[in-house]
Formats: structure tokens, C-alpha cells, sequence
């Protein structure tokens, strides 16, 4: 099997989370490409039996380019390659049909309950949907502190996601998710 992971980050925290679910897929054998949104073209897409999209919620949603521009300009972001190109939103729509493959959402968000922040995987799963690739499991949040860095163990737990996607997706073979 082969998955592709693409991701956003602003701050580094979304970044961190897409290199361990990177880890946990190939902890299973697939073969694993990671990029960075900016670095990869949607077509790349169409070789992969897994597609697994993520990046940071913003404003209860995906990040827009004021949210990008914003996050970039704060003297306090200190990440070396934050996404100053269109972004999930905008990359998502022009992807090739996914014609049924296999696919999976998360987000990195605030650690306060979902109905305050907002969840950019509930987006990201939607326009995946829409481009026709199937979510194997429910989207994922993982959660940042107010000091803007990750909370204990979140790192583990999306090795362990990962992991569980990529398993997912290998015991229903292809073709397979939910409804």
C-alpha cells in the first residue's frame, strides 16, 4: 500500500503531528511519502492507495490566507517553514478524483472543546468527499496548549492514528471506508 500525507503548519505544532502519523503509517509497511503542502502537487494524489490530509484550525475552520499571512507575521513563530502558498482549502478542490480511494482528516486545534474551537478535519473530510475518496476512520484532532505547543502525549497518539489508518485500510482492502 501506498499513502501520501500532506499537510499545513504555521507554527510547527501540525507539522510534529503529520511526521509521527508519517511514522505510524509506515510502522505498518505501507510505503509513506510526507509533504509539506506547499511542496507537493494534487495530482500526486492519484498514486497513492491512501490519502491522509491535515493542517491547523483556524478561526473554527481551515486556515485562510489572512489567518497564514497573520500566523506568519507573529514575532512569536519561530518555525522555519510555515505554508505561505494556498493552503489545504485551496489545494483540496483541485485534487483528481479519488474514484473511491481510501482517505483520512485531521487537524491540530486548541485544547478546549470542539464546539468553542472549531475543527478544521470536519472541513478537510468534507472536500475530500467531495473529490470522491472515502474516509476509513472518523477525522482526528490533536490538541495544542494556549502557549502554543503540543499537549503531552500527542505525539504517541498520532503514531498510534496513523498506525490505525494505515491497518484500517489494509484489513478492508481497497476501495473500503465509511459510508
Amino acid at each position: 500500500m501506498r499513502a501520501l500525507i500532506v499537510y499545513e503548519s504555521m507554527y510547527g505544532n501540525t507539522a510534529q503531528i503529520a511526521r509521527a502519523i508519517a511514522d505510524g503509517v509506515a510502522s505498518t509497511g505501507a510505503e509513506t511519502t510526507l509533504r509539506h503542502v506547499d511542496d507537493v502537487a494534487p495530482s500526486a494524489a492519484a498514486d497513492h492507495d491512501l490519502v491522509i490530509v491535515g493542517g491547523p484550525t483556524h478561526a473554527h475552520g481551515m486556515s485562510r490566507k489572512t489567518t497564514r499571512a497573520t500566523a506568519v507575521q507573529d514575532e512569536k513563530n519561530t518555525f522555519e517553514d510555515p505554508t505561505v502558498g494556498e493552503g489545504i482549502r485551496s489545494w483540496l478542490p483541485t485534487l483528481p478524483s479519488g474514484a473511491g480511494r481510501a482517505a483520512a482528516a485531521f487537524d491540530t486545534r486548541i485544547d478546549a472543546p470542539a464546539l468553542l474551537t472549531g475543527a478544521a478535519s470536519k472541513g478537510i473530510e468534507r472536500m475530500l468527499r467531495q473529490r470522491t475518496y472515502h474516509p476509513t476512520v472518523e477525522h482526528e484532532s490533536f490538541l495544542v496548549t494556549k502557549e502554543n505547543t503540543l499537549v503531552d502525549d500527542e505525539l504517541e497518539r498520532a503514531a498510534a492514528w496513523g498506525a490505525s489508518v494505515a491497518t484500517s485500510v489494509m484489513q478492508l482492502g481497497p476501495g473500503s471506508a465509511l459510508g
